[in-house]
């Protein structure tokens, strides 16, 4: 029952960092490459900040979401933006923003390679994990931070989609952009809150696993980006619920290599369910036969 619980939070940071690219990507068609270095730099300034003094726990994660939104909101009112507003065609304006977000995110990343020495960082805080043992089972309180917020998250994303006018505005913007632009609504403003939200999980996907880890590495982003793809292709584009669930199954996975013993197979896991997916339901679990970004 321990790989069970180890599973599930692995696959609730997976969700939390999945979760950013899956909103901006399944709804205002931006699929960001530079999500993983946002994911680093909003770790990287909560660590230069608690250098100076030690900060308790609520700080630190407001520290690193507001981060995370502000760069993500920049990257894309300075790079993705400017993209869309020349591009010629969809695919052309695509395959640019996927260039333009890899080009990105070596910058980030090179001011956290040069402060750091390209060595891992962590946090200064007042904050100590409690442990207690249930059913068994070793608990801390990190974990319990980590599951509720991603659960709550991933179900708060998927019902706000579905049910609220500014979701259903996103969703509307997935379908057939410039007809909800004809409609009245506005994609401008709400691809920079998407950014900012996305941006925002990032940061905190990247406290949270700081916190449960002790450190993390200037490159840490880079393997996450490749599992949030496989994630997303997984649950179907465009469908939080198939991100919450693509999540859990990549942990479960990665979980199940190594209790077996397999543990150098664990990162060929997320292209093997790349693979799989894309061979026999390209369309993703909760996908439909015709994706599209809803």
């Amino acid at each position: 029952m321990q790989e069970v619980l180890n599973a599930a939070t692995l696959g609730s940071v997976y969700l939390l960092f999945a979760l950013g690219m899956a909103l901006a990507w399944g709804t205002i068609g931006i699929l960001n490459f530079a999500h993983g270095a946002t994911f680093v730099f909003s770790v990287f300034v909560a660590y230069l900040v608690t250098k100076e003094a030690a900060l308790p726990l609520p700080v630190i994660l407001l520290i690193a979401i507001s981060v995370g939104a502000v760069l993500s909101l920049l990257t894309q009112l300075l790079v993705f933006q400017q993209i869309v507003r020349a591009g010629a065609d969809h695919r052309t304006t695509e395959l640019r923003i996927i260039i333009a977000g890899i080009g990105v995110s070596a910058i980030p990343i090179a001011i956290v390679q040069r402060v750091t020495g390209a060595s891992p960082f962590g946090f200064t805080t007042n904050y100590e994990a409690s442990v207690f043992e249930v059913a068994g089972l070793r608990l801390t309180t990190t974990t319990i931070i980590i599951l509720v917020a991603a659960i709550g998250i991933g179900v708060g994303l998927t019902v706000w989609l579905k049910k609220s006018r500014q979701g259903l505005a996103l969703r509307a913007i997935g379908v057939d952009q410039e007809t909800s632009e004809g409609m009245g609504v506005n994609r401008s403003a709400l691809a920079l809150g998407t950014m900012a939200v996305a941006g925002g999980l990032a940061g905190l996907a990247g406290a949270l696993l700081t916190l449960q880890l002790g450190a993390i590495a200037p490159e840490s982003g880079d393997p996450l980006l490749i599992k949030a793809f496989a994630i997303i292709v997984l649950g179907g584009l465009g469908s939080m619920g198939g991100a919450v669930l693509g999540a859990y199954i990549l942990a479960a996975a990665e979980t199940l290599m190594i209790h077996l013993d397999l543990g150098t197979w664990v990162d060929a896991v997320s292209f093997g369910l790349i693979f799989l997916v894309l061979l026999f339901r390209p369309q993703g679990i909760f996908g439909t036969k015709e994706v599209r970004r809803t």
